[in-house]
């Protein structure tokens, strides 16, 4: 199937490892270019030379940029220096790590603050952005990678449970605003995929329960339909379609990526 992405430029957020590489990535072997962003020079360096490895036309580009989405300025020139090099801004992956976990109680106003810039208002800010080089070109393509906590929140994780689904809230409102624009919005929710940041909240849950990080796991997975762990790939396969010409009637949606996993019906 031919997704339409060749020849597409494409802005991914967070993109030195895990799920953000893995959409990169997938975006270059379909043909588009990527401008890749993360906090860490030498990370973001390290994941735009891995990436670049699947280049197959003369035209693409993967450009890494050191930013850090919590901060207007840094997004503001992201998206800045994108327009001006390749002259189109055709997709925006949304993506951050996670904020800090925790239970209600443990969890200061400095924690919500963190919590409130990473998760939500990069998205806003990032979407503002970008949407007037997307509404130039009557296209665009913006899909938010989320959290299975919008749809099943965590006790453990209620910075996350009540953030990430404002993000859900405010892509159906965009949604709804530019569509006519040729503009869709979209979300996809992971779930237990093999990251660091798995790997983060697994020995948190490990400890919390005096078990071996192991046996965690191992419990993890038993609550997975398909029995294991999804790899990032999977995760960004979603996301590349979305990205595409293929998914041109879907918008304001929110997809799970998470072998079954949440037992809800929507």
């Amino acid at each position: 199937m031919n997704l339409g992405v060749q020849g597409k430029v494409a802005i991914v957020a967070a993109a030195s490892q895990g799920l953000g590489k893995a959409v990169a990535t997938g975006l270059v072997q379909e043909g588009a270019s990527v401008v890749i962003c993360a906090r860490d020079r030498k990370r973001i360096l390290a994941s735009a030379k891995e990436v670049s490895r699947w280049i197959r036309g003369k035209r693409q580009a993967v450009v890494p940029v050191v930013a850090d989405v919590t901060k207007p300025k840094e997004i503001r020139r992201l998206v800045a220096s994108t327009a001006k090099e390749f002259g189109r801004i055709d997709i925006l992956v949304t993506n951050a790590g996670g904020p800090p976990a925790g239970g209600f109680g443990e969890l200061d106003d400095e924690a919500w603050a963190a919590g409130i810039s990473l998760t939500l208002m990069s998205v806003v800010r990032f979407v503002r952005e970008v949407l007037p080089h997307m509404q130039k070109r009557k296209w665009g393509r913006i899909i938010n990678i989320t959290s299975l906590t919008v749809r099943q929140p965590a006790n453990d994780l209620v910075i996350s449970s009540a953030l990430r689904p404002g993000v859900v809230g405010l892509a159906k409102v965009l949604a709804n605003l530019y569509a006519r624009d040729g503009i869709t919005v979209n979300n996809v929710a992971p779930g237990f995929i093999s990251t660091a940041r798995q790997v983060e909240l697994s020995r948190m849950r490990a400890a919390k329960r005096g078990v071996p990080v192991e046996q965690y796991v191992q419990d993890l997975v038993s609550e997975v339909p398909l029995g294991r762990l999804g790899e990032p790939r999977e995760l960004a396969d979603a996301v590349v379609f979305l990205a595409s010409e293929r998914a041109s009637y879907i918008t304001g949606t929110t997809l799970s990526v998470d072998g079954g996993l949440v037992k809800g019906l929507l």
